[in-house]
């Protein structure tokens, strides 16, 4: 059974999607004609107490890693992707081209690209890390101020943890 909720964030109203009891898609910003009724379920608030308070925790700078499970629909290649995006440490970056060299194909950062550009459960799986070649933020399904947002936000976090030290 599938059903979503919406909660507001410092970077706009998120859709958080519930698969059989499992987070299934964080989706930023308003819905779009691809999000059809029957694809989300019915809106309801319960089953999404754990992600809501991770995400809490997250833009109040408590938090650098989520807990909550997921499941998120693709092939096999955006799964691997999806996989090294969740290594990628909190404040830290990488090219698609690393990523494709992580893979064992260096030609692979356009399609790295493509599958990072589909992950449907944003922030929870970093996609918003993964940056151009030459250091310049590429392309965000979000959009490039909501991912610029994150990337600070967890800069800030991580300069004030080396501090401390």
């Amino acid at each position: 059974m599938q059903t979503h909720t919406v909660v507001g964030s410092p970077i706009g109203d998120l859709t958080l999607i519930n698969t059989d009891g499992v987070l299934s898609g964080l989706w930023m910003g308003r819905r779009s004609r691809a999000w059809s009724g029957a694809e989300l379920g019915a809106r309801v608030t319960e089953g999404f107490e754990r992600i809501v308070e991770e995400l809490g925790e997250y833009f109040a700078s408590e938090r650098t890693a989520f807990t909550v499970r997921t499941a998120a629909r693709g092939n096999a290649f955006q799964h691997r992707v999806w996989a090294l995006l969740r290594e990628i440490p909190f404040g830290e970056t990488r090219s698609y081209g690393e990523l494709a060299r992580e893979l064992g194909d260096p030609g692979l950062a356009r399609a790295v690209g493509s599958a990072n550009a589909r992950n449907p459960i944003g922030i929870v799986v970093p996609c918003h890390r993964v940056i151009g070649s030459d250091g310049s933020l590429t392309g965000y399904a979000g959009g490039l101020e909501r991912k610029r947002y994150l990337l600070q936000l967890e800069a800030s976090v991580s300069e004030r943890a080396t501090t401390l030290f």
